[in-house]
């Protein structure tokens, strides 16, 4: 069975802590936006790249802390300062948050809507890497531990060495290795991004593709973690897992069966010029 004892903190600076977390948080960061603006590029997209980046990034953060404060609300409520902080966030807040962030962006800029989309459809392709990298951090840190495995193997069960990320009780303890799954899945996830890169159309459908399949996994996964349950047996993110897959599925069907229906359309037309033409 593995043991995970290396110590959340990469190093100090003075009285400031450095975690292995942050480090990989900005890793994940930087590497969504360097894939985002090379797909960008391959789009012909080259206006509010840089702007729009800036402003998902924050509110991603954002959203991802606002999330992780809910899902644990009673430990911040005792606790309120560890609220201004980036120890942990939740992945589906950053999810909500970006495109929020992104849709305000476009309300205060004017932005067309199809432009937007495109947008998306580029940051789609590097944000499954970006999110498995952060959850390599969440590994080091001990958040998003699972609850204790009945299992004493690798990977259905893994043991952290006490740390401050982690509640007591499950120090030294088999836990479900929550946070390897969502590593895996979202690498799954970000080879099915690509295999589906420029094949979904229209402008959006990838995005959307991917918002699908990131929520139906940690969905999944999530029935194996330790948050509280608050509606229906399910977990908090599992809410908002299925809120996602309820706006963007329908949405993603629709917009890519009217997009079929009027390339069939415009077919249809050309083909009948030319013989109304030789008619004549």
């Amino acid at each position: 069975m593995l043991t995970i004892s290396v110590d959340p903190v990469a190093f100090t600076i003075g009285s400031l802590q450095i975690r292995w977390y942050g480090i990989l948080v900005a890793v994940a960061v930087a590497s969504v936006l360097v894939i985002t603006l090379r797909e960008a590029k391959k789009l012909g997209i080259t206006r509010d790249i840089y702007s729009l980046a800036f402003w998902s990034i924050v509110g991603g953060l954002v959203g991802g802390r606002l999330a992780y404060v809910i899902y644990d609300w009673p430990h911040f409520v005792a606790n309120p300062l560890d609220i201004f902080g980036f120890q942990g966030l939740a992945q589906n807040g950053m999810v909500i948050g970006i495109v929020v962030a992104a849709l305000i962006y476009m309300r205060v800029t004017r932005m067309r809507f199809p432009m937007l989309l495109s947008i998306g459809d580029a940051v789609a392709v590097g944000t499954p890497l970006a999110l498995a990298i952060g959850r390599i951090g969440c590994t080091l840190n001990g958040c998003c531990s699972g609850q204790p495995s009945p299992f004493r193997f690798f990977p259905l069960a893994v043991t952290y060495t006490p740390r401050d990320a982690m509640a007591p009780q499950y120090w030294n303890t088999p836990l479900y290795f929550t946070e390897f799954y969502h590593l895996l899945w979202n690498l799954i996830v970000f080879a099915i991004v690509l295999r589906f890169r420029g094949k979904l159309k229209p402008e959006g459908s990838l995005l959307f593709f991917f918002f699908c399949l990131f929520a139906a996994g940690d969905f999944a996964i999530r029935f194996l973690r330790t948050d509280i349950p608050v509606l229906w047996g399910l977990r908090q993110a599992q809410v908002l897992d299925l809120a996602i897959l309820a706006v963007f599925l329908p949405w993603l069907i629709i917009r890519m069966r009217r997009f079929k229906k009027q390339a069939l359309v415009a077919e249809l037309a050309n083909e009948a010029v030319p013989e109304q033409s030789h008619e004549d």
